[in-house]
């Protein structure tokens, strides 16, 4: 028994000394909980970082939300009910003015026609034998054979039946205008946005077919609150707007020419703004199609108007973008990389404006190649 003892005793100082020496340690991320991982330290050093930059200056310009549309963009439907029989264009299909897009079927259109033009010609035949009988009805007055009232009763009969044809005249050419309803063309050159129709479909008076736009002719539009028209109404030739996301269109850039529409919505209290681009064919705007984001850029006045406003940038090799979010990766208190969602202003050469999701100073990921490649 008193070895026991012995034993157990130099066990308790022999693990006490240890632990005065700091021979028993642990590791250091346990010991210490505001201590970095050497796995998570050394992924944050293989990180290359940019700081986010900080310019005072003058805030001279506020920008709104705006889209790209087609000056031009028509709702195909058919005039006629009728099953569709052929469709000959599809999504993204350029078409020529007059070009046929759908063929509805005209079958029974085309018997009204053939019916009509036979009627015609049963009117023609009975007014042939009307002006006949009206010649010798003339002959036997003047030989005193009839009277002047038996005359009169065949002048009328020959005036009805030339009436008559006239008016089944008139009916063959509505029963052929009509057959010509069947086939739809292009009103004008353009693409085809959307086919909603297929083979077979019922084609019906007011139901969309298909969707055309010209993309010769577009326009960026947006909606100016109330409280900015007072100021923007003289100043409509320093409007900008820029397309962001868009290689030629991120720099702000002035229109052809700039409308504003003189009525305000009565449910958002906005005004609509209207920014004419140049010609579709144009070099710098290759890609633009209507639907696409865009920002117009307006002069900030009064109550908009800002100085001395410190505005952050980062570079364009920075940011993010995937599908409709745009964001940077941002280095947290461990060092580690977290995605954040930023909204973008306006560039200027390499740097991008940040009008919100990241402060001054905080370190972002140069390349976030790099953090999929950790």
């Amino acid at each position: 028994m008193p070895r026991l003892n012995s034993a157990k005793h130099g066990a308790i100082t022999t693990l006490s000394a240890f632990a005065a020496l700091g021979i028993l340690a642990m590791p250091p991320w346990i010991m210490a909980a505001d201590k970095t991982p050497p796995t998570q330290a050394a992924t944050a050093a293989k990180i290359p970082t940019v700081a986010v930059q900080g310019t005072a200056g003058s805030a001279n310009e506020t920008s709104l939300d705006a889209v790209v549309e087609a000056v031009r963009q028509t709702t195909v439907s058919a005039q006629v009910p009728g099953a569709i029989v052929s469709l000959l264009v599809q999504a993204g299909d350029r078409v020529r003015a007059g070009q046929a897009l759908v063929r509805i079927d005209a079958r029974a259109a085309q018997q009204n026609v053939a019916g009509s033009a036979a009627q015609v010609e049963a009117a023609q035949a009975v007014l042939n034998v009307a002006s006949k009988e009206l010649d010798r009805q003339k002959q036997l007055l003047a030989k005193q054979y009839i009277s002047q009232a038996a005359l009169e009763r065949t002048q009328a009969q020959w005036l009805a039946a030339q009436a008559q044809v006239k008016a089944l005249q008139a009916q063959t050419r509505i029963a052929e205008a009509q057959s010509g309803f069947f086939v739809l063309s292009a009103p004008y050159a353009g693409i085809v946005s959307d086919v909603t129709a297929t083979v077979g479909d019922m084609a019906m008076p007011g139901r969309p077919l298909l969707v055309l736009h010209d993309p010769s002719a577009l326009r960026v539009v947006a909606s100016v609150p109330q409280s900015m028209l007072l100021s923007l109404s003289d100043k409509l030739k320093t409007v900008r707007y820029d397309i962001p996301g868009l290689t030629g269109q991120t720099s702000p850039r002035a229109p052809i020419q700039t409308q504003l529409l003189p009525t305000v919505d009565a449910a958002s209290h906005t005004a609509q703004i209207r920014l004419i681009l140049p010609a579709g064919n144009a070099a710098n705007m290759a890609g633009v199609t209507p639907g696409m984001f865009a920002r117009v850029w307006l002069p900030a006045t009064g109550s908009t108007a800002q100085t001395d406003t410190e505005r952050l940038f980062l570079p364009n090799s920075a940011i993010l973008r995937r599908a409709e979010m745009t964001g940077v990766y941002v280095l947290d208190a461990q060092g580690q990389p977290r995605l954040r969602q930023v909204r973008l202003g306006r560039a200027t050469g390499d740097l991008v404006e940040m009008l919100s999701g990241v402060r001054k100073g905080e370190q972002v990921a140069a390349d976030p190649k790099t953090i999929n490649a950790l």
